[in-house]
This record gives structure tokens, sequence and C-alpha cells, in this order.
């Protein structure tokens, strides 16, 4: 398991009747990894996992692992009510296959860290899969401090990454000083220049699912230095990744997927797809970046 590069964080397709459409996500994957990503993430929040049973899971995790998992590494996102039922996921994900875990904080209880440790640490021995630690206070309302990240890399041989989503890039520099053995990923897409600069090696991307030639592209210029390319694409991304980082950012990124002809809008309940001013800002942001697309390296 490589920690590193641009791993999307994919969308769940549903069909015209809201099942899961696996044909069509064998399509998308290959297209992203075509694109030249180094893995895929199923089942995370973009995923909609909280609509999903845990036999659509499953299944959803066999396709990826069948359909790429010979070209790069499928990992499956870790999250539930209770430790029990995200034990008994991580298992299974291993049983189907998958090359990793990204485990996130469990849904809904927000705990303290004695219990939110106790909680990792079951999770984390319930496979010998290697494992990314997601850490997103902004949205789960559980914050692991670098010090508490620190300490279960320590603890736990098998925890080798961290997506950091706390917005506040300060957090890299902050893990790097305390521990050199985790690889740590940008987790909002609209600061993975800056976080590549502090010293990220990959990012769990949003915008990818649309637009994987340019986040690819993106990352490698960012990571090679070349701060001017870097930055023109990054101009031109923006607009397009701040979409990641707002409540409704589910039904963003899949209206720009349907938007560039890579997908549907169609989103599961509650959630409900854009209309009237949302859908007309959205509409104009994705048609002038279309219009202004700029040209790619080879």
């Amino acid at each position: 398991m490589q920690w590193k590069g641009v791993m999307p964080a994919m969308t769940t397709c549903f069909d015209n009747h809201m099942r899961v459409d696996h044909e069509f996500m064998s399509r998308h994957a290959n297209w992203m990894v075509d694109s030249g990503c180094s893995g895929l993430i199923m089942l995370g929040s973009l995923g909609e996992a909280a609509t999903l049973t845990t036999e659509e899971k499953l299944a959803i995790l066999r396709n990826m692992v069948q359909t790429v998992g010979s070209r790069v590494p499928v990992v499956a996102a870790i999250s539930s009510l209770s430790t029990h039922e995200s034990v008994s996921l991580a298992k299974a994900a291993h049983d189907a296959g998958c090359s990793g875990l990204m485990v996130l904080p469990p849904y809904v209880y927000k705990g303290d860290w004695r219990e939110m440790k106790t909680y990792l640490s079951e999770v984390f021995q319930a496979t010998p899969l290697s494992c990314m630690l997601y850490n997103n206070p902004v949205s789960y309302g559980t914050d692991f401090l670098p010090g508490h990240i620190a300490e279960l890399a320590t603890e736990h041989a098998n925890l080798h990454a961290v997506k950091e989503s706390s917005t506040d890039v300060r957090r890299i520099t902050a893990i790097r000083a305390l521990t050199d053995t985790l690889s740590i990923f940008v987790g909002v897409d609209d600061a993975i220049v800056e976080g590549i600069y502090a010293g990220a090696v990959g990012w769990v991307a949003g915008l990818v699912n649309a637009f994987p030639a340019e986040s690819v592209e993106l990352f490698n210029l960012a990571s090679h230095g070349d701060k001017t390319a870097a930055f023109a694409l990054y101009r031109w991304f923006l607009p397009l990744l701040r979409m990641d980082t707002v409540p409704k950012f589910i039904q963003l990124i899949k209206f720009v997927q349907e938007e560039v002809g890579m997908g549907s809008a169609r989103v599961r309940g509650p959630r409900l797809e854009l209309s009237g001013t949302e859908l007309e800002e959205a509409r104009a942001i994705v048609q002038h970046a279309l219009a202004n697309r700029p040209s790619r390296k080879a």
C-alpha cells in the first residue's frame, strides 16, 4: 500500500431507480486511474456511505477491487454508528480484497479522546490492512490533534497515513514535527497547493471525480516545485475546488460530473439535487471553467 498521489474520494452513482450503478462506477474508476490517480477511496462522505446498506457497501468494494484492484489500491472508508459495526466493516473490506482503510470517527457521537482512541484502536487492530486516519473536525465535530495523531502512530504499526481536513494548513507542519512515519494527505480541495508546500504527499480529492487529468497535473506541478505553472492552473481550478468545502459538496460535485458528461447529479435523500439560484450559480461556474479550460501538458 503506497500512500501518495491523488486518491479520489469516489462518488457513488445511482441509476434511475436509485440503485447503485456498478457498471458506470467501473467506467468512472477506470477513467480516473487512466488519468493518473494513484488509488481510489470508496464509501467516504462524498460516496454517501451513510445512505448505503452494508450489502451495497460490500458490493461496491468487490466491484472496485475487481475493476481496478490489480492497477491501484482500493481503500475502504470505515465509519458507522458503533464500534462493532466499524470493526465488522473493516474485516469485510479486508475479505473483499481492499488494500487499505480510511478510518473516520463514528457518526453522530462526539466522544472525548479516551473514547475516540479506544474506538480507533479497535478498528486499526481489526485487520492487518494499512490504515489512514481521517481528521475532519469541521464535518464530524471530533478533532484529532497533532499530539493525538502522533500517539496513535507510535502505538499502531499499521497506521501509515492521515487525511488532514481541519482546513488549517499549519496542522501539516505540526504533525510532521511530531512524527515522520505518516504520509500526510490534504483532505480539502482548495488547500492542496498550500498543503503540498507544507509537506503533504497526497490528496484525497473531490473534484477529481469530474476533472481527474487536471487534478493529477495540479498535484504533480505543485509536488515538483513548478510554482508558476501550478498557481496558473490553481487559479483556474479554485472556483470548482471550493465546491468541495460547503455543506452541499456532494450535490455540487455530482452536478459537475453530470455537466462534463461523466456521471449523474442523482443523490439519495435526505439530500436533494440543486435547484433555483444554487443550480444556476453552480452551472455558471462550470460553464466558465469549461470555456476557459487550460491546455495541459502531456
